[in-house]
């Protein structure tokens, strides 16, 4: 915390609040201590009824150069996100997920399409042949298909597996478009448990709604969904590893 801003988040409610006050009342009083520890219990004093305690070390520095000298600053890799057509959808969902730490490219072979999207933040690839530049994407990248056109999006989804180095395939679609694409992709050669990594319908699968908004945001519910998972099972996979070289 600073004079007149609040950096990062210890979670919110009214524990962040308690540690926000004592943040300022520790910058404006010269004379307290440059470091202070809190026990904080986590019940009806401070108006959470989570049960348990905190304990929060609050440390004053003269300026904000001195408050990271001796921070870990983890590099967080941002995932590249594919966004195949930008219809009614695409714009949905560019308009509800440029601040989800995804590097997001809209692309299509409509350029007054790709036009609406006025948000700086977005890559926008202009491409009459979309299938064809998959090959030059980066590995481990998020794809999301839902072109104008089946062709295309056959097209996309069949060069997509050939690299096969993605993360995430997401197609849009109803379960006989997937039963389709599976029975043509089988007989162009893919490996069937990569198929399977399609997911069509895409989205949140409780979620049955047709109006764009809400397809957009069961999709992008999905993708954190996914991601999540997946930083999940890096995680608990690192955990065994370590057991293992421990014995």
């Amino acid at each position: 915390i600073a004079d007149n801003c609040i950096f990062g988040s210890i979670g919110g409610g009214q524990l962040e609040y308690y540690v926000i006050n004592k943040s300022k009342e520790k910058l404006l009083n010269i004379k307290t201590t440059q470091k202070e520890i809190f026990n904080i219990p986590l019940g009806p004093s401070i108006g959470q009824c989570c049960g348990g305690y905190a304990r929060v070390e609050i440390t004053k520095y003269s300026n904000g150069k001195k408050s990271i000298i001796n921070e870990n600053f983890l590099k967080k890799s941002i995932d590249n996100l594919y966004i195949f057509g930008a219809g009614h959808i695409g714009q949905a969902l560019v308009s509800k997920s440029f601040d989800l730490n995804f590097n997001i490219h809209l692309i299509d072979s409509r350029k007054e399409y790709l036009d609406i999207t006025k948000n700086k933040n977005i890559t926008k690839i202009f491409a009459k042949f979309p299938w064809m530049f998959i090959k030059n994407l980066p590995e481990k990248s998020f794809y999301i298909i839902l072109t104008h056109s089946h062709d295309y999006d056959f097209k996309i989804i069949n060069e997509i597996l050939n690299l096969n180095t993605f993360k995430f395939i997401g197609l849009i679609g109803s379960k006989t478009k997937a039963k389709k694409f599976n029975n043509r992709l089988i007989k162009l050669g893919h490996n069937q448990d990569n198929i399977n990594k399609i997911e069509c319908p895409i989205g949140l699968k409780n979620i049955q709604s047709k109006k764009p908004s809400e397809v957009a945001i069961s999709i992008i519910g999905r993708l954190l969904e996914f991601r999540y998972n997946s930083l999940k099972n890096i995680s608990n996979n690192n955990k065994i590893l370590k057991k293992i070289n421990e014995r």
